[in-house]
């Protein structure tokens, strides 16, 4: 039998989850795609009318019912399917969430199958039938609301067949032709449903696949906006987040807590000499080698320019001073001619541990501030506040 349920073929489905996806203003390209989906599920519809009118031919050839019936039905369903199009070609549904209309859709073709059950009960169970067809095809895009709703329109309009008339509501068996015309209902009800529950399967896999991949998209984009672009390493923002974090978790703990502030000795010279595409190489190479030699608890972050922030969470003061020695004497040791003859690239480091009265913007300024006295001894060393 016919019914509002043949919806989009599946090799469309993947169209379906974009326009699934797709931001609540739709853009101009994504309102031409449900246009093109809506008018491919009216097509569906017209087939289905077509084979559930065929099923009745063959009742009418039985003498079922009338000749007339057929036709009828045929004709009422091209009405409600055709109204729907103009709307649809017009844009109407598209002022709309549900852009499909799809309670007016069920709630039409579901009153269209009650009339011709009241109006021929001899083959009656065929048009209850389709009922089941026109909600699995509801259930691609109802809401709960929307369930509910169509859910009490059924309701309302089966209890005024089934309590509000006498009417016997039967499903001929007695002819052979009888028999074919209603195992033909049944099976292309079954088979509209199962292909209703294929279409759903593949766009539940596609969304979920979608899903997946927006997730990731979401996990690099939060990625890229936590680390620095040029080193890899942490940018100012994420690291400031970071201390408050380590302070926090240092004072809950009453663990040591330290951190070191470093600075790339005459960098700015670095750049005037051998240009800045050399001195972004030196950046880069410099933070490789310290996330080499840092233990997985570190954070390092660039601070600023040529300045970089190194978290050292469980770390005591001596301990930092050893790990930063360690540091320093690495990446005075590397072979910094590959960039350019004669290049040495030295660091200097203030090393600070929290204390009690410490902000994050004191710890900061000591670590500052110790950072400067490695410049004013010389540079290429370590000092402490």
């Amino acid at each position: 039998m016919s019914t509002a349920a043949t919806s989009f073929p599946e090799r469309n489905a993947a169209e379906v989850a974009d326009i699934v996806l797709a931001p609540e203003a739709a853009a101009p390209d994504v309102l031409a795609r449900r246009a093109r989906q809506r008018r491919q599920m009216y097509i569906g519809q017209v087939a289905s009318y077509s084979l559930g009118a065929s099923v009745l031919l063959l009742y009418a050839y039985g003498g079922t019912v009338d000749m007339a019936v057929p036709s009828l039905f045929w004709l009422g369903g091209l009405l409600i399917i055709g109204t729907f199009t103009v709307l649809s070609e017009a844009g109407f549904g598209d002022r709309f969430e549900d852009h499909y209309l799809t309670v007016f859709q069920i709630s039409t073709h579901m009153a269209l199958q009650l009339v011709f059950l009241l109006a021929v009960p001899t083959v009656g169970v065929a048009f209850l039938a389709v009922l089941f067809l026109i909600f699995a095809f509801g259930t691609l895009r109802m809401t709960s609301r929307q369930a509910m709703v169509t859910w009490g329109l059924a309701t309302c309009g089966l209890a005024l067949v089934f309590l509000g008339s006498d009417l016997p509501i039967g499903l001929p068996v007695a002819t052979r032709l009888e028999r074919t015309a209603s195992m033909l209902c049944f099976v292309l009800v079954i088979g509209q449903c199962a292909f209703l529950g294929l279409f759903g399967a593949t766009l539940r896999k596609i969304l979920y696949r979608r899903s997946i991949e927006l997730k990731a998209a979401y996990q690099r984009i939060e990625e890229l906006a936590e680390l620095d672009e040029l080193t890899g390493s942490y940018n100012r923002r994420c690291i400031m987040r970071l201390l408050d974090v380590q302070i926090e978790k240092a004072r809950k703990a009453s663990a040591p807590f330290a951190i070191a502030l470093i600075d790339l000795d005459w960098f700015k010279r670095i750049n005037d000499a051998h240009g800045h595409p050399v001195g972004d190489e030196v950046l880069r190479t410099f933070a490789i080698t310290i996330f080499a030699n840092i233990r997985p608890a570190d954070c390092f972050g660039r601070y600023g320019g040529e300045e970089f922030l190194l978290l050292l969470p469980d770390t005591s003061d001596e301990a930092a001073q050893r790990m930063l020695e360690r540091l320093r004497s690495i990446v005075a040791d590397l072979d910094w001619n590959a960039f350019s003859p004669g290049m040495h690239v030295t660091i200097s480091a203030g090393v600070v541990t929290l204390r009690d009265a410490d902000t994050a913007d004191t710890f900061l300024a000591r670590a500052d501030r110790a950072l400067y006295a490695a410049k004013a001894q010389g540079r290429n060393r370590i000092a402490t506040s």
